[in-house]
């Protein structure tokens, strides 16, 4: 997705503060109220904005205790590891979860009242499962989370490769055989270029997947 610099900004602004106002957002980002509003709505339709939430502290939740525990499932086939992934992010200890190569196939972040709670998590939750061959539990002192998140610069570049002919022409065999000038060819390859519809790359390439990020968006408070 290309995005400007009042793209960004916007974005920026509003993963600060997405409470604000629209004329509010609007003077941060140097640009009319109209033009705001307008810039927001076409990210929200292209995907890029998701959703706007309410950031818990832990804490006051009480929910203090976090930790990183790999799951290893076995067997490792595909409707096992997609029950246990459904199982698991319904859990109201689990606030992030990764569904991740290497040894093991589940990366959980959870936060739990206290050290007691983490250990009837793992004992009394994980291990009853028949599915879950190995666990590795990992304390976390703190957890530090960026506030914001800056949009790659992601070139894209899906225009099919032509042969250059000695001629100065180019042959295009999928247009029945024509021969067509380079002028012609790089006008059409520039065009191609242009995006019409959204694709994410990374989504495409992504082997990782982070399934929801509840502590942002609804984190249970014990009790």
């Amino acid at each position: 997705m290309e995005l400007d610099a009042i793209d960004k900004a916007l974005l920026r602004e509003l993963q600060n503060d997405a409470r604000q106002t629209n004329r509010d957002l609007a003077a941060k980002a140097g640009v009319s109220p109209s033009t705001s509003l307008e810039r927001v709505r076409l990210l929200r339709e292209r995907g890029l904005i998701t959703g706007y939430h309410a950031a818990l502290d832990l804490e006051a939740a009480g929910r203090p205790v976090q930790a990183l525990i790999s799951v290893r499932i076995r067997p490792p086939a595909r409707p096992v590891i997609e029950g246990f992934r459904e199982w698991a992010q319904q859990l109201p200890e689990v606030i992030g979860l990764f569904v991740t190569s290497g040894a093991f196939d589940f990366l959980l972040h959870i936060a739990v009242p206290d050290v007691n709670g983490l250990y009837t998590f793992v004992i009394d939750r994980l291990t009853e499962r028949r599915e879950v061959a190995d666990v590795q539990t990992t304390m976390a002192y703190e957890h530090v989370q960026s506030r914001t998140i800056e949009p790659a610069d992601v070139e894209q570049d899906h225009a099919p490769h032509r042969h250059r002919l000695n001629t100065g022409h180019r042959s295009d065999t999928a247009g029945g055989g024509r021969v067509r000038s380079a002028a012609t060819a790089d006008a059409e390859e520039r065009s191609a270029l242009e995006p019409s519809v959204f694709v994410d790359p990374f989504y495409r390439r992504q082997r990782a997947r982070h399934i929801g990020d509840k502590g942002r968006a609804h984190v249970p408070p014990f009790g």
